[in-house]
């Protein structure tokens, strides 16, 4: 599809979502609020965070930013980051535990009410999206995708990852990318835009290719240079003149392309650079590395289509800072940030699932959950209920979990085969422990077209004695496929249990 084409689509309404939509908003009257997202771009050299802090990258470094005067802070941080270590050993590590990036920013973020929602990785390109608590329970239709460009597209040393989610009746997609480098490889680098444009594909309604979404955010070390013939010293002598500073970002390859010839990346808005070009430096100072002729390489832009599906209700954007970050030095680029505000209409709510309450979790025994299905929520061929610390700083923290339609009929003695929801090979499945030849999962329909299911988990799901947790509710289409939240439950307590096993029963009156 072409960006033209992209942008017509964009642009009609789907009148069956439409009415889907309508549906879900329930009878409260519609209003536009303000968001924020925060979005990183960085090419770490292959580097590791081992010894540096990322209070600055992630905008913490004020003093008076503490967790209890959070509430200005972002709703959603997108960290993009290339040249991530993708050597064998590390490949190998990544499929067992989350890389050290987004563990660190995970462990940063986690003491301000944030949970890691999706990680994407291709190689050295990598993607990690994270959501302010109180918003994980209204995400829809959460989709990553990856295009390689490097070496006609058999390769992911260069290329496009994706996360793309609905938040509060709004299609977000998130794309970091980093193109092909080299002043001379400008054709080479409009058509590795073509091919992500190409080949990247949503499975959402409403949402197939990457400008049918509300919001865009493309991102990355996408590789521009300066048009003309300066040597790098002479780039650096221009770059000392803050009078010549505009005259040089007017010859910034990026702009060209998407303001003047509109080759490429014309559907998207940047606020021009005003901070120094982040590349090519010497690791370790600030001094640039003459190698190379100093460039605006590192770059974060946007696009909003504002008359999403509410008439007189239209969505608005504003990129409120774009800056980069000198002091880190660690790599050959430094990395570049930038703050936006959004509208998003907050009362609108999919349809999902209601827990009934769960006090105590003993262990030892089987435990029921307890649920009832809203009129128009409808299951998904993979769905999934995981169990939960109360404080869990990711969605893949789960303790322990159960598929929905495969608890219908009795466990099979191959089920311990089953496939992890995330498909991560480091997560075990706990609970497979059942009596053989009972449905595990049983179902009621009632008169106001709900249904009440009542699900039953192993005997050997393994929690803490003491430790409070909660019920997560997974519609999901499979592994690589989509996935919303669909059901938050209170949190309980887990206890172990006291004398005989037996099964036990939570029923709600």
């Amino acid at each position: 599809m072409s960006q033209t084409e992209a942008t017509k689509t964009t642009g009609s309404v789907d009148e069956a979502a439409a009415a889907a939509e309508a549906a879900a908003m329930g009878s409260g009257k519609q209003q536009l609020e303000t968001y924020r997202v925060y979005v990183v771009t960085w090419n770490v050299g292959s580097r590791f965070p081992d010894n540096i802090s990322l209070r600055q990258l992630l905008g913490l470094q004020d003093a008076k930013v503490s967790p209890e005067q959070s509430h200005h802070l972002p709703d959603i941080y997108a960290l993009g980051l290339q040249e991530v270590n993708a050597q064998p050993q590390q490949q190998v590590l990544g499929l067992f535990k989350e890389d050290p990036w987004t563990h660190k920013a995970k462990e940063l973020l986690r003491g301000y009410d944030y949970v890691a929602v999706k990680t994407e990785q291709m190689q050295g390109l990598l993607l990690s999206m994270f959501v302010r608590r109180r918003h994980v329970q209204h995400l829809q239709d959460i989709e990553a995708e990856y295009t390689r460009t490097g070496f006609g597209g058999i390769w992911g040393n260069k290329g496009a990852v994706s996360v793309r989610f609905t938040l509060y009746g709004c299609g977000l997609a998130f794309v970091v990318a980093h193109l092909a480098a080299h002043d001379h490889q400008l054709d080479e680098r409009i058509e590795d835009y073509k091919q992500i444009l190409e080949h990247h594909h949503y499975h959402v309604k409403r949402y197939r290719e990457i400008y049918d979404h509300d919001y865009v955010f493309w991102f990355g070390d996408l590789n521009f240079r300066l048009q003309g013939g300066d040597s790098s010293m002479e780039v650096r002598e221009l770059l000392r003149d803050e009078a010549q500073h505009e005259a040089l970002i007017q010859r910034d390859q990026l702009f060209q392309v998407r303001e003047k010839s509109q080759q490429a990346f014309q559907v998207l808005q940047e606020r021009l650079p005003a901070f120094p070009p982040t590349f090519k430096f010497r690791e370790g100072t600030s001094e640039y590395d003459l190698k190379r002729r100093p460039a605006w390489t590192d770059r974060i832009m946007y696009a909003v289509q504002p008359l999403n599906r509410q008439p007189g209700m239209q969505l608005s954007i504003e990129q409120c800072s774009y800056k980069s970050h000198p002091v880190y030095t660690i790599s050959d680029h430094k990395p570049v940030t930038s703050d936006f505000a959004l509208k998003l209409y907050p009362n609108v709510r999919a349809p999902g699932v209601v827990f009934s309450p769960l006090t105590l979790w003993k262990i030892g025994d089987e435990n029921t959950v307890e649920y009832r299905k809203q009129a128009e929520f409808e299951e998904g061929p993979n769905d999934w209920i995981g169990i939960y610390p109360a404080e869990y700083a990711s969605l893949a923290d789960y303790a322990a979990y159960e598929y929905v339609n495969q608890a219908e009929s009795p466990a099979s003695s191959d089920s311990n085969h089953e496939a992890d929801p995330f498909d991560t090979p480091a997560h075990h499945r706990r609970g497979r422990h059942h009596h053989r030849n009972r449905q595990r999962l049983r179902r009621h329909q009632e008169a106001n077209a709900q249904e009440q299911v009542r699900l039953d988990f192993a005997d050997d799901v393994e929690l803490r004695h003491g430790e409070q947790y909660l019920l997560i509710y997974f519609r999901s289409t499979g592994v690589r496929g989509v996935t919303s939240l669909a059901g938050i439950s209170a949190v309980f307590v887990a206890e172990k249990r006291h004398g005989s096993p037996h099964r036990t029963e939570y029923h709600v009156d």
